[in-house]
């Protein structure tokens, strides 16, 4: 006797009720797990709690204190990890090899370079117009 194949149908059917025991069984997991965390927490804290209260006049200077000193080792990292890059970026830049953001610089170099002949070049026309003493200069618009 040749094998019968299962219509497509109930291929699909059985792969449904598969994928939805596994999510059943995998959420109730999850769900299970969550509720003991949260369990254990709450005896964790009721069990902790009148030590904290005891000890809080020297636990709150000393985490504020630790809390402090990490937080000024990070920040002095942070910089000097910037300040690092910054001068790689900077010899880089100096030696020519055009790193991210050097157009930029370039542009801004330009526009200030040539806003700076710009205002040159506007004072040198107040200074020789006649009548101009140089003490005082005033808007010619």
């Amino acid at each position: 006797m040749p094998m019968q194949h299962q219509p497509r149908h109930e291929q699909q059917l059985s792969y449904q009720v598969a994928k939805t025991a596994t999510a059943v069984t995998m959420g109730g997991s999850l769900m299970l797990l969550s509720g003991l965390t949260l369990t254990a927490t709450i005896i964790g804290l009721v069990v902790v709690t009148p030590l904290l209260v005891i000890f809080s006049p020297v636990l709150v200077p000393a985490a504020l204190t630790t809390f402090f000193i990490l937080a000024g080792f990070l920040a002095s990292g942070s910089f000097g990890a910037t300040a690092t890059f910054v001068f790689y970026w900077m010899y880089r830049y100096a030696t020519g090899k055009h790193p991210i953001g050097a157009d930029k610089i370039d542009y801004a170099r330009e526009k200030l370079s040539n806003a700076a002949q710009d205002m040159k070049e506007k004072a040198e026309q107040l200074a020789a117009q006649p009548g101009n003493k140089g003490t005082t200069v005033q808007d010619s618009t």
